[in-house]
Order: C-alpha cells, then sequence, then structure tokens
C-alpha cells in the first residue's frame, strides 16, 4: 500500500506566498524522485517541479525564480515554496512519487489541492 498526502493550499493573494508539503507512505518501498503537478481547469496537467532523492531540482518555465521544491528523506516529505504567485498560477496542485522495490516501480499521485490566486 503506497499514499501521498498533501496540504498547504487556499487562498492567497497575487504576489503573496505559499508553501505545500506532500507526505509519503508505503511499507516496503523505497521512494525516488517526488514532484509537483498542476492542473487549471480545462487544461491537461504539467510538471511544475521535480527533485531526486539527491536532491537535483527541475522547474518548469513559467515558476523558475519564484518557486522552490525541497524534501526530507527522513520524513518522506517533500515541499513547493510558491512565492509571488501570479493569477495564472491558479490550479489544483498535485503531488507525484515513484515507489520503487526491486521488482517493480509504483508511480502514485495525491489527491491534490487547489491553489487559487485572486484579489
Amino acid at each position: 500500500q503506497v499514499q501521498l498526502v498533501e496540504s498547504g493550499g487556499g487562498l492567497v493573494q497575487p504576489g503573496g506566498s505559499l508553501r505545500l508539503s506532500c507526505a509519503a507512505s508505503g511499507s516496503h518501498f523505497d521512494i525516488g524522485a517526488m514532484g509537483w503537478y498542476h492542473q487549471a481547469p480545462g487544461k491537461e496537467r504539467e510538471l511544475v517541479a521535480v527533485i531526486t532523492r539527491d536532491g537535483i531540482t527541475n522547474y518548469a518555465d513559467s515558476v523558475k525564480g519564484r518557486f522552490t521544491i525541497s524534501r526530507d528523506n527522513a520524513r518522506n516529505t517533500v515541499y513547493l515554496q510558491m512565492n509571488s504567485l501570479k493569477p495564472e498560477d491558479t490550479a489544483v496542485y498535485y503531488c507525484n512519487a515513484k515507489f520503487t522495490t526491486t521488482k517493480f516501480v509504483i508511480n502514485a499521485w495525491g489527491q491534490g489541492t487547489l491553489v487559487t490566486v485572486s484579489s
């Protein structure tokens, strides 16, 4: 059994900040790369940021310089610090993680947390 639980979404004014958290759990699995995706109404889900377990990161061009992804491997938790938020950042944000054994890998998703950037 694997699970990802997100928190931290909400309503924020343009220029404000939010910090999203995602806690992963899975018996008998190692947790590899973790990331954040978002999906706005009527649009496809797309990558926001990803981080390997060794700390290598990659970001969508639209969030570079504003968002920071980080992780705490001891707590199996990934974070997304979002600064200088814009209305176009409004979306449901989903946590993603790879749960691996020596035999197979599970690509898991959280339930999503809504971020609304509006006055």
